[in-house]
């Protein structure tokens, strides 16, 4: 039996506490707002947490800040809390990693724990979304829960889940790449000095173990032919785990089972080898990292044209910034932006086609593979989760269309950094 619970009705109801989620929940909260958030796993933060790639950016660009607002407040609250310094974002010409900043990611789940909570969202963690029914005034949800079946009545939707999946099952037309980028599963490797390998010898035995089936063409990671940059970052964010599909439970069950057998192949290889007899594991992330699966198919699409010349799209709510960086199973394509270009993101890609009351943000919002490869990291989620959360609050609120300005000007209010604003 599926139980309605009228207690649990909410205005706005946020799936997925990833970067883009829970910035729009918090949003959401912080302008009286009732609202749900819904995260299939433990905690929030996602890619941060989850995935532990705990290095959310990029916040800045060409030497000022183009993205602000609720996630860079708890970037900012993270450093404080564990004493470390703000990065120098002042080298414009930096490798793109070093404008990222490290963040403890068991403090800033904590943190975003408490911002919620303060700001009275109601938080559903392991739970998913079973089912949606359209109703007149808004939606009706079904949730999987511990406890079992139930459903929640929203008015409006967003969905942060990063794979479309609420926005799949309310009717959104989807939109899937034809070849899906490789996953990663982080891990931290200890026991050694990465200084003291020899890295041809070790280069030269890993190419024998690849043609013996002891290690995957994966293994070499962003690379393809070395193994230096698994070794110099002791396996953090390192490797490609391929023929993944995580669109659905199957799916990302293999994408998890493949990454743990990766991080095992990786390391039975390294015991093997000269100066690796004290290898140990120090952690691994409980998930592995998707970079894509399938995205809506919205008002506006930013496609490769758009963001390398960093178009000013007429409903710009934020910027991305990041190089293009598509994964294949062969290693990693990357372009720089050119100097000077900020992309923007529209509202209208956070938009479907078709459907109304349901808003997209995160990496499964409106793109082609290219861009989506650029726009689709942390702090640009998290800028996006933002300007939906603003957008949503506004259809609630207000019975008429969603004004751009009133979105725009509630953005600045709460910190946010809206394109072509002085």
């Amino acid at each position: 039996m599926i139980r309605e619970r009228e207690s649990d009705g909410v205005e706005i109801l946020v799936c997925g506490a990833g970067p883009a989620g829970w910035v729009a929940a918090l949003q959401c909260a912080r302008l009286g707002v009732r609202t749900m958030l819904v995260e299939k796993s433990g905690m929030p933060g996602g890619t941060t947490t989850l995935n532990r790639v705990a290095v959310p950016g990029i916040f800045h660009a060409w030497g000022r800040q183009v993205i602000a607002g609720i996630g860079w407040e708890h970037v900012l609250r993270t450093l404080q809390e564990t004493d470390q310094p703000v990065p120098d974002f002042s080298d414009i010409h930096a490798a793109h990693w070093k404008h990222q900043v490290r963040v403890d990611p068991t403090v800033f789940a904590a943190l975003i724990d408490e911002s919620i909570q303060s700001a009275g969202v109601l938080v559903r963690y392991h739970t998913m979304v079973a089912k949606v029914d359209r109703r007149d005034d808004g939606w009706l949800v079904t949730l999987c829960g511990k406890e079992g079946l139930h459903t929640v009545a929203a008015r409006w939707l967003i969905d942060t889940t990063g794979d479309a999946n609420l926005a799949g099952l309310a009717g959104v037309e989807l939109r899937r790449f034809p070849t899906l980028q490789p996953g990663t599963l982080v891990f931290k490797l200890d026991g050694y000095d990465p200084s003291a390998i020899d890295m041809e010898a070790l280069d030269a035995a890993a190419h024998v173990a690849l043609s013996e089936g002891r290690l995957d063409k994966g293994d070499f990671g962003w690379n393809g032919t070395s193994l230096r940059g698994l070794v110099h970052s002791r396996g953090e964010n390192a490797i490609h785990v391929t023929g993944i599909d995580a669109t659905d439970s199957a799916g990302k069950s293999d994408a998890e089972q493949r990454g743990r057998a990766a991080a095992l192949r990786v390391f039975r290889f390294f015991k093997s080898q000269h100066g690796f007899d004290k290898l140990h594991f120090t952690w691994s992330a409980p998930e592995c990292g998707i970079r894509d699966t399938r995205t809506i198919v919205g008002r506006a699409t930013v496609n490769y044209d758009d963001y390398v010349t960093g178009r000013l799209w007429d409903d710009a709510v934020c910027h991305s910034f990041y190089p293009i960086d598509l994964h294949t199973d062969h290693g990693l394509k990357y372009e720089k932006l050119r100097e000077g270009v900020v992309p923007s993101i529209p509202l209208g890609a956070m938009q479907p086609v078709g459907v109304e009351r349901l808003l997209v943000a995160g990496r499964c919002i409106s793109a082609d593979q290219s861009a989506h490869s650029a726009l689709r990291v942390q702090a640009s989620c998290m800028a996006m989760g933002q300007a939906a959360g603003a957008a949503a609050a506004y259809g609630v609120r207000e019975s008429e269309p969603i004004k751009l300005e009133s979105i725009r000007s509630t953005l600045r209010q709460h910190g946010a950094i809206v394109p072509g604003s002085r």
